[in-house]
């Protein structure tokens, strides 16, 4: 069976295409636009929450499990104050959301198919943020999410591919207009959520990630018709053995995975400890007014559609001599280590005073233009390179590489209470440029695996 099938009416020539692209596109990126809303508003405001309201002593008395969860913490990582057990949970959090999509790819693989699973996982997702409303239902609510997201995330990146034949020179196009969709929901996200929860109150922040994630199901439910065919619910051929090609390609996935992981554990940062400099160390006045802390979280996405076209007619403009995928995740790496060196300068500069917002601003700048030269390219590489019938599972295995940086982002953020944070920064800089060199060193080995 083709693993990348296309809708007959959506091949290109067809009249059914839009803007150049399947019409499912458009659908894929508007449900992933909510989802993304929904997420990153919740984000936004999960540290804030926890530092400002949720973890004072009475009232997390009353957040079901929460005791047995902190216990569970300081077994293995000793006594926690306030900020590292919200930059601990934080952490959790954002791990687990990237592990369960291994199982939500199994899922629909070998049970569901894509279109159900991806439905089941954007109903639990919504219910979670609803849930989150409720201060006791807190850690039932991030399981809720977790599961959701699990569910969700691998099966909609992967019917993103298969809108294209193999060979088919839109497909990275495809990804990087995707991805533009994912920072659209990011950018709104902080604006809307952040602000009904720092100015109106917390519940409204999440129930308003709930309504986002309502609409983006909404939305795909409408899209049916033009979404690719299940192809991996049905087998009608014999299972065989995975060649030694599929193998290498797996392997390839698998050696670009550690350092990934470690770029995901300085990236997530911005929503655990970049948050707080920006709450307790940045002057955020302009024109006598100022500027909401969460919508610091909102820089990024916005830089990211802000600046795709840009990279994309850059890497057209260099013709040959455009990166190879691999290469270009390493430079991804090393500008990331760049925006923590900027932040190493704003806490050097300010000496422990308040740093301008401007600093904040370039940082996100860079982290930004770093991200483009990853993000969106790996998950074009998995879609490329998979075996075909592993295609979703190992789409999650690959966003794996952020539960490592999500856990990584929280054990990381413990450290912001108790170092200077210019020394902070700077292991920041240093791990990111870490990961860069062990990506670097991967040129040449992976360059006859995948064939780029």
């Amino acid at each position: 069976m083709n693993a990348t099938p296309i809708i007959a009416a959506d091949r290109p020539g067809s009249g059914k295409d839009l803007f150049g692209h399947p019409r499912g596109l458009t659908f894929l990126f508007a449900t992933e636009m909510w989802e993304r809303f929904s997420y990153y508003g919740m984000r936004a405001l999960l540290v804030l929450y926890m530092v400002k309201y949720l973890l004072d002593p009475q009232r997390a008395s009353g957040v079901a499990g929460l005791g047995v969860f902190r216990h569970a913490l300081e077994f293995v990582f000793g006594p926690l104050a306030l900020q590292p057990l919200a930059s601990q949970i934080y952490g959790f959090y954002t791990g687990l959301v990237y592990l369960t999509p291994i199982f939500g790819g199994l899922l629909a693989d070998r049970v569901l198919g894509q279109r159900r699973t991806i439905v089941l996982g954007a109903a639990l997702m919504a219910i979670g943020h609803f849930m989150m409303a409720f201060e006791q239902l807190f850690l039932l609510a991030l399981l809720t999410l977790i599961l959701g997201n699990g569910a969700f995330k691998p099966n909609i990146s992967t019917q993103v591919g298969q809108l294209y034949a193999p060979g088919d020179r839109r497909r990275d196009r495809a990804f990087s207009i995707f991805y533009v969709g994912i920072n659209l929901g990011a950018f709104l996200a902080p604006l809307v959520c952040g602000t009904l929860g720092e100015e109106i109150g917390w519940h409204y922040g999440f129930a308003a990630a709930g309504v986002g994630m309502t609409t983006g199901l909404i939305i795909y439910l409408l899209a049916a018709p033009s979404l690719p065919p299940d192809s991996f619910a049905k087998r009608e051929t014999p299972h065989r053995a995975l060649g030694r090609d599929e193998w290498l390609a797996i392997g390839a996935i698998v050696a670009l995975m550690l350092p990934v992981s470690l770029f995901w554990g300085t990236y997530e940062q911005q929503g655990n400890t970049i948050a707080l400099w920006a709450d307790q160390h940045t002057d955020r006045r302009l024109f006598g007014l100022e500027i909401p802390v969460t919508w610091f979280q909102a820089f990024n996405p916005f830089m990211i559609f802000a600046f795709t076209p840009l990279i994309v007619a850059l890497w057209r403009y260099q013709g040959t001599s455009e990166p190879s995928t691999v290469a270009k995740m390493a430079i991804g790496c090393f500008l990331s280590a760049a925006a923590y060196l900027v932040m190493f300068a704003a806490a050097w500069s300010s000496a422990g005073g308040q740093a301008s917002w401007l600093w904040l601003f370039v940082y996100f700048v860079i982290i930004t233009v770093g991200e483009l030269y990853l993000s969106p390219v790996g998950l074009s590489l998995v879609t490329k390179v998979a075996p075909a019938r592993m295609l979703s599972m190992m789409m999650g295995v690959w966003l794996s590489t952020s539960f490592i940086g999500g856990f990584l982002a929280g054990y990381l953020g413990t450290f912001w209470s108790s170092m200077a944070k210019t020394d902070f920064f700077l292991m920041l800089a240093l791990i990111t440029a870490i990961a860069g060199i062990a990506i670097a060193l991967l040129i040449r080995p992976l360059r006859g695996v995948l064939k780029d």
